[in-house]
Formats: structure tokens, C-alpha cells, sequence
């Protein structure tokens, strides 16, 4: 005797529906008009978020290059406080 599951057979069938449904909607032009938008402001932002990155690298290049200099001219200070107390 066979004993049919007609509640899981009208899910499968429905969920084989709504997939097809869903496949020719996400492949519709209008889908792809927005895939394509949403991809080109994807873009848009990044290329924003690189030129920030761009200039937060160049500030601290700047800012290492400086505390390198004043390390330097403390040192030669030192160096000159140094040398003068051994003179005296």
C-alpha cells in the first residue's frame, strides 16, 4: 500500500516552485540593472575608503620621519651636554 506524505510532497512542490520563480526573477534585466548599481557603488565607496587609507599612510609616514628627527637632535643634544661635562 502506498502511504503518501501529502503535506511533504506539496512543500517540495512549492519549494520547487518558488525557486524557479526566484531564479527568473534574480535573472531579470531589472535584477541585473540592480546588481549593477549596487556593484558600482560598491566601487564608489572603496575607491573613498582607499583614497582615506592613502592619506592616513602618508600622515603617519610624516609623523614617523618627524619623531625620527627629533630623536635625533635630542641625542645630538645629549651627545653635546655629554662631551661638555667631561671637558669641565
Amino acid at each position: 500500500m502506498l502511504n503518501f506524505n501529502w503535506e511533504k510532497i506539496g512543500l517540495f512542490v512549492g519549494g520547487v516552485l518558488f525557486g524557479t520563480a526566484g531564479i527568473q526573477i534574480l535573472s531579470s534585466k531589472d535584477a541585473r540593472k540592480i546588481y549593477t548599481n549596487c556593484t558600482a557603488a560598491t566601487l564608489r565607496a572603496k575607491e573613498c575608503v582607499m583614497k582615506t587609507v592613502t592619506t592616513v599612510q602618508e600622515n603617519a609616514e610624516d609623523i614617523l620621519a618627524e619623531a625620527k628627527q627629533i630623536n635625533e637632535e635630542r641625542e645630538a643634544e645629549e651627545a653635546a651636554c655629554a662631551q661638555e661635562a667631561t671637558e669641565e
